[in-house]
């Protein structure tokens, strides 16, 4: 496993912003970490890669423990911050030359910070400082610094914060190659953006973990509740879909309906039944995965 996280818990006063939680993230593993504001996130990752200390528990990367040696785990991991700090008068390769300096990138070092200029589509705006540049190709700095030292681990804060619609597609595809040889944990408040890029997702809410599996896993994973829709060829009363055993609430749009039920199986069996006797033709009839915002909404309650 490329990091375990083993019991970690971090505390601010009287909160504890991080609840003793465990998780491992595995080679080639792209992982999206969701969570209300102040779910404990950032803090989570900041640990991860050494810039902050948990007050109990510990975190491995590439089998190096962060406490004991924070200097060979950080040569591991790439990290792009929430902030992004930047000096801003330094100009884009200027910047990028200092960091490389810092990893000790030794070799092809020219080479090398033209080839994360191209991966990040920094070349328009490249020999402009960074102070001078827009928020979306800020962040593109960012990332190409977080490459530089090609790390093996990539935690990405809210990668995408700034970009326009353009610059989104091409990060989360870029993302998406990465996660092709590298162990990517990046955080986002897109759903849509976690759904088209992660295979697997974290759910974080008041500092533990209250869901952690695949996105179809996850979907599934609430068997109180589905949403079963039905089509009929012409309208007929909402009331009589209701009187249906199981069926608890339904929707009408126009001649679609939408039963919410905790026996989808059962309440489509009995629709079939119903469209027989009430000589109705159906026109489709299927139960709907849950979105990953159901699946948010429902595990981050209050």
């Amino acid at each position: 496993m490329s990091i375990v996280v083993s019991n970690l818990t971090k505390i601010y006063g009287p909160q504890k912003a991080v609840d003793d939680i465990s998780f491992t993230s595995g080679d080639n593993e792209i992982a999206g970490f969701l969570g209300p504001n102040g779910a404990g996130k950032s803090t989570i990752m900041k640990i991860i890669t050494g810039y902050l200390a948990a007050d109990a528990g510990k975190v491995v990367v590439n089998g190096i423990n962060v406490n004991e040696a924070p200097v060979e785990a950080k040569k591991q991991i790439g990290y792009l911050p929430e902030g992004n700090p930047l000096y801003y008068e330094m100009y884009v390769r200027e910047y990028l030359q200092f960091v490389a300096g810092i990893h000790e990138v030794k070799n092809g070092v020219k080479a090398r910070i033209e080839e994360v200029i191209d991966l990040t589509g920094l070349r328009p705006e490249s020999n402009k400082k960074a102070g001078q540049l827009s928020k979306g190709y800020k962040q593109r700095v960012g990332l190409a610094a977080a490459l530089l030292h090609d790390p093996k681990i990539l935690i990405l804060d809210e990668p995408t914060t700034g970009l326009d619609p353009n610059q989104i597609v091409e990060i989360r595809q870029l993302i998406k190659d990465l996660g092709k040889n590298k162990t990517v944990l990046f955080s986002s408040h897109i759903l849509q953006e976690v759904e088209s890029v992660c295979d697997r997702v974290i759910i974080i809410s008041k500092g533990k973990i209250v869901g952690d599996d695949t996105l179809l896993n996850l979907r599934s994973s609430n068997k109180n509740s589905h949403i079963v829709l039905v089509e009929f060829a012409k309208k007929i009363e909402t009331q009589l879909l209701k009187d249906l055993p199981g069926v608890d609430e339904v929707h009408e749009n126009h001649n679609q309906y939408q039963l919410q039920t905790t026996d989808a199986e059962k309440v489509k069996k009995l629709l079939l039944e119903f469209s027989l006797k009430q000589d109705l033709d159906i026109l489709s009839l299927k139960t709907q995965s849950k979105s990953l915002e159901e699946v948010f909404r429902n595990l981050t309650a209050q």
